[in-house]
C-alpha cells in the first residue's frame, strides 16, 4: 500500500481545504510532519484512517466529533485519499455524519454520512469499473484489498509509539490492558466471563438442589417425628422406615384386642334386646286379644249389613237397566218426530211417510240413491266444463301476446348475424396487433439506444484522440517536471556546503563538523541552487504527475465508451439507423391503435352472441309455445260443445246438475233417518217391557219382599269396602296375636319379666370408642409408614441427583479457576493472558532484531512467563537482557532514549508480525509519531539508520517529531501551523 495524495476539507482542526501529496513528500522515502502542539499533526494521520475505514484510532474515535468547528456554514466536511494498493490506484472519498444550518429557516439538519470508490485504473480481475457509492461496500473492498481491518491497521501503518513506551513500564495488570487493546483479544475474556457465568449457574443450581435435599430430609424428620441428622444418608432413611413397620406391627395387635372386645359387647346387647322384644310381643298379644273381646256384638251388625248389602246387588244392577231403557225410549220417540219433520220440509207430505212401513222407507231412500248416482258423473263433467272455458279463454290471449313477441324478436334477428361476424373480423385484428406492440417498443428502445451511439461515434473518436494528446503531453511535461528536479536536487546538494556554511554565525557550531571556529567557510558557485528553487520544482513535478494520471484515466474512459458503442452499432450508419427507427414508430402508432379497441371489441362481440343467442332461443320458445296453444283450444272447443248438450238435459228444473243431484240425495237421507227412528221405538218399547219383569224377578229371588226392600239394603262400594276391612282387620289381629302366644319361643316368657339392656348398650359404647381409637392409631401408623417411604424415596432420589452435580460443578469450578489464573493454575495466568503472553512472546522476538541493531547489539528482549511476586498473575512480564553486563534487568531500568528505542522496535516488531499474520498488501507507507527527543546524537543516527533500512526496502517513512535536528537531518518536510481561522500545511517549512 502506498499514500499518493490526501485531501482533507473541513476536517479537524483544518478550516479550509488541504493538500498533502505524499508523492512529493515521499520522494527520497523519509518526510518530517511537525509543527505546534495541537496543531493538527495527528489529524492527518486520522485522516488517512478516516478516508479507508471510516474511523480514527484510539479514543478520538470515540468522540465522533470531525467536522471542524471553524469552517464555514456551506463547506462540505469531507477527506480524498488517492492510494495505490496491490498494483491498483483508486481514490476513496469519505464524508462524516455531522450536523449543519438549515438551508431554509432556523435550527440545524444531519449532513448523512458518504463514501466513494473510484478506480483510477482497471479494477481487480472479476470486479466493476464502475465507482462503489455504498459506505459497508467501500469498507469491504478497503479491508479486502489491503488484508486487515481497521485495528490491525492503525496498529502496523500508525505505529502507536506512546502506548508501547507505557507498557514497558508497566505492571502486569496495565500492561495485560495495552495488550488487550494492541490485539484485541476480547473474545478470550468472554470465555473467561462464560467460565465464572457458567460457573455461578452450576453453583446455584447446586444451591438449589442441596436445598431441595434438605427440604426433603425436613419434611422427612418431621414424618418420622425425629430431629434431622446433619448429613441424611440412606442408612437413616432405612432405620426411619424399619421404625415405621414396627409402630405399624404394634397398632395393629391394639386394634384386633379392642375390636374383639367391642364385637363380645355387641353379642350381650343383642341377647339381651332379643329377650326385651320377646316380653314386648307376649305383652302386646295378650292386650289385643281382650281388646277384641270387647267389640265382638258389633263386629256381627258389621256382617249382617255386608250380606244384606251383597243379595242386593243384582237388584240394583236390574233397576239401573230400567230406567236407561226408560230413557231411550223416550230419546227414540224424540228422533221420530224430528225425522217426520224434515221429510215434511223436503216436500213429502205427511200421508206419504206415516203409514209407509220401514221396509217401504228404505226401499223408496235407495231409489232416490240410485238416481243421484246416475248424475254423479256429469257433476264432474259440469266441473270441467268451466274449466275448459277458463282455459280457452287463457289459450286466446297467451296466443295473441305470442303473436305479437314473435314478429318483434324476428325484427331485432334481421341483419344480427352479420353484425356479429364482422365484429369478430375486427377483434382478431385487434389481438393481433396487440401482440405485436410489446415486440415493436422493445425494438424502438433498441433503434433509439444503436441511433444515440451512432451519432455519438465522431465526438467520442475526437475525445479518444484529445485523452491521447492530453495524455501525451502531460507524461512529456511531467518527464521534463521530473528531469528538472533531479538537475535541481543534483546542483544543490553540490552546493549543500556553501548553502551550511551561509548560515553559520562565528561561535556557533558546525552542523557537520562540531567545530565553532569556521577559517575556510565554503563559497557558493555560480549554478548554486537554493531551497526554494527545489521546493518549487518539487511542486512542479507533483503537479506534472497529478495531471499525467489524471489524463491516464480520461483517456481510459474514453477509450472505454468509445469501444463500448462502436460494438453496439455494429457496422450500421446513423442515416440507416434513422430511417429503420422512423418505420418502426410508425408501425407501432398503427398497431397502437388498433390494440387500444382490442377491449372494446371483445365486449362487443361477446354482447352480440350472447344477444343473438338470446333472441334465437326466445324466438323458439314462443313459436313451440304458440303451436301448442292453437293445437290444445281446438281439442277443448270440440269437447265443450259436446258436454254443453248432455248437462242441459241431466239439470231439468234446477240450476245445474249438482243442484238436482244434491237435492235427490238430502231425500234419501233423510227417508232413511225416519226409517232409522221408527226401528228404534220399537226396540225400546220391548226392551222397556223386558227390563221390569226382571227386576220383580231378581228381588224375590233375592230374598226381599218387594222390589224397595231390595233397593233400601243397596251400600255403596265404599262402604262395603269399610266393612269388609273392619271384619277383616278384627279377624286378622285376633289370629297374629294367637299365632304371637303360640310361637315355641315364647313359651314359658311371661308378660311381666323386667330386662336390662341399657347397662348393656353403654358397655357396648365404650368398647366402640376404644375399637376407634385403635383403629385411628393403625392408621396414623400406616400414614406416617407410608409417608416415610414416599419421603424416603424423594430424599434417595435427592440425593443420588445431587452427586452428579456436585462431580460436575467440582471439575468446572477447578477448570474455571485454571481458566481465570487461580486454583491448579501455577503459573497464575489466566487463558486471556496466556493469549497475550503468546502474542507477545511473537512480537518480542520480531522486535528482538529492530532492538539489536539501534543499540548496536546491547540490548535484547526477554519474555518471561512466570508468576507475579506475592501470588499476582504472571505470564506478561518483558525485560531487557544487557550484553554489557550480562544481566536481565527490567525495562524501568532504561533510559529515556533507551526506552524510545525499546519502544520504536516493540511497534515495529509489532508491524512485523501483524502484517505477516493477516496476509495483507505490501506496506510502503508507514508513520512513526514523537519520541526522538529523548535520544542522544549517536542513538539518533543508529535509529535514522534503521529508518533508512525501511526506507531502502521500499518504504515510505513518515515521522512526526517536535525534535529540531530531525529538521536539519530530514530535507523532505511538512510544516502543520495553526492559527485562529484554522490550521494550514507547508511544505519544506
Amino acid at each position: 500500500m502506498r499514500l499518493h495524495r490526501l485531501e482533507v476539507c473541513a476536517f479537524g482542526p483544518y478550516a479550509g481545504r488541504e493538500v498533502v501529496d505524499f508523492d512529493v513528500l515521499g520522494a527520497d522515502g523519509l518526510f518530517l510532519l511537525h509543527g505546534d502542539t495541537g496543531a493538527g499533526k495527528t489529524t492527518l494521520l486520522d485522516a488517512v484512517a478516516f478516508a479507508l475505514f471510516g474511523s480514527v484510532p484510539g479514543a478520538r474515535g470515540q468522540v465522533k466529533r470531525l467536522r471542524c468547528d471553524l469552517a464555514e456554514a456551506d463547506v462540505h466536511t469531507e477527506v480524498v485519499l488517492e492510494l495505490t494498493i496491490q498494483s491498483h490506484r483508486l481514490r476513496v472519498v469519505r464524508s462524516p455524519e455531522y450536523e449543519r444550518p438549515k438551508r431554509r429557516g432556523e435550527g440545524v439538519t444531519t449532513q448523512q454520512a458518504k463514501a466513494s470508490l473510484t478506480w483510477l485504473t482497471p479494477p481487480p480481475e472479476g470486479g466493476t469499473a464502475e465507482a462503489v457509492t455504498r459506505i459497508d461496500e467501500v469498507g469491504r473492498v478497503v479491508e479486502r484489498l489491503l488484508g486487515m481491518n481497521a485495528q490491525q491497521f492503525f496498529q502496523v501503518v500508525l505505529l502507536p509509539q506512546g502506548e508501547f513506551a507505557r507498557f514497558l513500564r508497566a505492571d502486569t495488570t496495565e500492561r495485560e490492558k495495552l495488550l488487550e487493546r494492541l490485539f484485541g483479544t476480547e473474545r478470550f475474556a468472554v470465555a473467561e466471563q462464560w467460565f465464572r457465568e457458567e460457573r455461578l449457574a452450576r453453583k446455584t443450581e447446586l444451591d438449589r438442589q442441596r436445598a431441595d435435599a434438605r427440604d426433603w430430609q425436613t419434611r422427612l424428620a418431621q414424618a418420622a417425628a425425629v430431629e434431622p441428622p446433619e448429613e441424611p444418608d440412606r442408612e437413616w432413611v432405612s432405620r426411619l422406615r424399619q421404625s415405621a413397620d414396627a409402630g405399624i406391627a404394634a397398632a395393629r395387635d391394639d386394634e384386633r384386642s379392642a375390636r374383639a372386645a367391642w364385637e363380645d359387647a355387641q353379642a350381650v346387647v343383642r341377647e339381651r334386646e332379643v329377650a326385651a322384644e320377646r316380653v314386648r310381643r307376649v305383652r302386646s298379644a295378650r292386650a289385643r286379644l281382650a281388646e277384641l273381646e270387647r267389640t265382638a256384638a258389633e263386629r256381627s251388625r258389621w256382617a249382617d249389613e255386608l250380606e244384606a248389602a251383597r243379595r242386593a246387588v243384582a237388584v240394583s244392577e236390574l233397576a239401573a237397566g230400567a230406567r236407561a231403557s226408560e230413557g231411550g225410549l223416550a230419546q227414540a220417540v224424540a228422533e221420530e218426530s224430528e225425522a217426520e219433520g224434515v221429510c215434511a220440509t223436503l216436500g213429502l207430505r205427511e200421508l206419504d211417510v206415516l203409514d209407509v212401513e220401514v221396509s217401504g222407507l228404505r226401499d223408496r231412500a235407495g231409489a232416490l240413491r240410485e238416481e243421484a248416482g246416475g248424475l254423479a258423473g256429469l257433476v264432474e263433467q259440469a266441473r270441467r266444463q268451466d274449466a275448459d272455458l277458463t282455459r280457452i279463454a287463457a289459450l286466446d290471449e297467451s296466443a295473441t301476446y305470442d303473436r305479437e313477441r314473435v314478429a318483434v324478436l324476428r325484427s331485432k334477428l334481421d341483419g344480427l348475424p352479420e353484425r356479429v361476424a364482422e365484429l369478430t373480423r375486427e377483434r382478431e385484428r385487434a389481438v393481433e396487433a396487440e401482440a405485436k406492440l410489446d415486440g415493436i417498443a422493445a425494438r424502438e428502445a433498441e433503434l433509439v439506444e444503436l441511433l444515440a451511439d451512432a451519432e455519438a461515434l465522431p465526438e467520442l473518436g475526437r475525445s479518444v484522440d484529445a485523452a491521447v494528446a492530453a495524455e501525451n503531453a502531460a507524461e512529456a511535461d511531467r518527464l521534463a517536471a521530473k528531469e528538472t528536479l533531479l538537475d535541481l536536487r543534483g546542483r544543490r546538494l553540490a552546493g549543500m556546503a556553501a548553502e551550511l556554511a551561509a548560515r553559520l554565525d562565528e561561535g556557533d557550531p558546525c552542523p557537520v563538523c562540531g567545530s565553532a571556529s569556521h577559517p575556510a567557510p565554503a563559497i557558493a558557485t555560480a549554478d548554486a541552487v537554493g531551497e526554494e528553487a527545489e521546493r518549487a520544482a518539487a511542486e512542479r513535478e507533483t503537479e506534472a504527475e497529478r495531471v499525467c494520471e489524471r489524463a491516464r484515466a480520461a483517456c481510459f474512459e474514453a477509450r472505454q465508451k468509445r469501444d463500448a458503442a462502436a460494438r453496439r452499432v455494429g457496422d450500421r450508419s446513423a442515416a440507416e439507423l434513422a430511417g429503420e427507427l422512423s418505420g418502426v414508430r410508425d408501425e407501432r402508432a398503427t398497431l397502437a391503435e388498433h390494440a387500444g379497441r382490442s377491449a372494446a371489441l371483445a365486449a362487443s362481440v361477446r354482447a352480440a352472441t350472447e344477444e343473438e343467442k338470446s333472441l334465437r332461443a326466445d324466438r323458439d320458445s314462443l313459436e313451440r309455445s304458440l303451436g301448442e296453444s292453437q293445437t290444445e283450444r281446438a281439442l277443448l272447443a270440440e269437447r265443450v260443445d259436446d258436454r254443453a248438450r248432455q248437462l242441459d238435459e241431466a239439470r231439468g228444473e234446477f240450476p245445474d246438475v249438482a243442484a238436482r243431484r244434491d237435492h235427490l240425495l238430502t231425500l234419501g237421507r233423510a227417508l232413511d233417518r225416519l226409517a232409522e227412528a221408527r226401528t228404534a221405538v220399537s226396540t225400546a218399547r220391548r226392551e222397556r217391557d223386558e227390563r221390569h219383569h226382571s227386576l220383580a224377578d231378581a228381588a224375590r229371588r233375592a230374598g226381599f219382599s218387594t222390589t224397595d226392600d231390595a233397593l233400601g239394603a243397596v251400600r255403596s262400594a265404599e262402604r262395603v269396602d269399610e266393612l269388609k276391612h273392619l271384619i277383616s282387620e278384627a279377624d286378622t289381629e285376633a289370629a297374629a296375636a294367637r299365632g304371637v302366644l303360640a310361637e315355641p319361643e315364647l313359651s314359658g316368657v311371661c308378660p311381666d319379666d323386667e330386662v336390662d339392656v341399657s347397662a348393656a348398650e353403654q358397655e357396648a359404647h365404650r368398647a366402640r370408642e376404644a375399637t376407634d381409637a385403635a383403629v385411628a392409631a393403625l392408621h396414623a401408623a400406616e400414614r406416617t409408614a407410608r409417608e416415610v417411604t414416599e419421603l424416603g424415596q424423594s430424599l434417595e432420589a435427592a440425593l443420588d441427583a445431587l452427586v452428579p452435580v456436585e462431580r460436575e460443578y467440582a471439575e468446572l469450578d477447578a477448570l474455571t479457576d485454571v481458566v481465570n489464573g487461580r486454583g491448579q493454575n501455577a503459573r497464575r495466568m489466566s487463558l486471556r493472558s496466556y493469549v497475550l503472553a503468546a502474542r507477545l512472546e511473537e512480537v518480542a522476538l520480531a522486535a528482538t532484531a529492530r532492538l539489536r541493531s539501534m543499540s548496536q547489539g546491547r540490548y535484547s528482549f526477554v519474555h518471561s512467563d512466570a508468576a507475579g511476586s506475592r501470588g499476582t498473575r504472571g505470564g506478561l512480564g518483558l525485560d531487557v537482557l544487557d550484553d554489557y553486563s550480562g544481566m536481565v534487568r527490567p525495562a524501568k531500568t532504561l533510559s529515556g532514549g533507551e526506552s524510545f528505542l525499546a519502544s520504536l522496535a516493540l511497534a515495529l516488531g509489532l508491524a512485523d508480525v501483524v502484517a505477516a499474520e493477516t496476509g495483507g498488501a505490501l506496506l510502503d507507507t508507514l508513520f512513526v509519531d514523537e519520541g526522538f527527543g529523548t535520544l542522544d546524537g549517536e542513538t539518533l543516527d543508529v535509529v535514522m539508520g534503521v529508518l533508512d533500512e525501511l526506507r531502502a526496502g521500499g518504504r515510505v517513512v513518515g515521522l512526526v517529531s517536535h525534535v529540531e535536528e530531525l529538521r536539519q537531518r530530514i530535507p523532505t518536510r511538512l510544516r502543520v501551523r495553526k492559527s485562529r481561522t484554522g490550521s494550514t500545511l507547508l511544505v519544506g517549512g
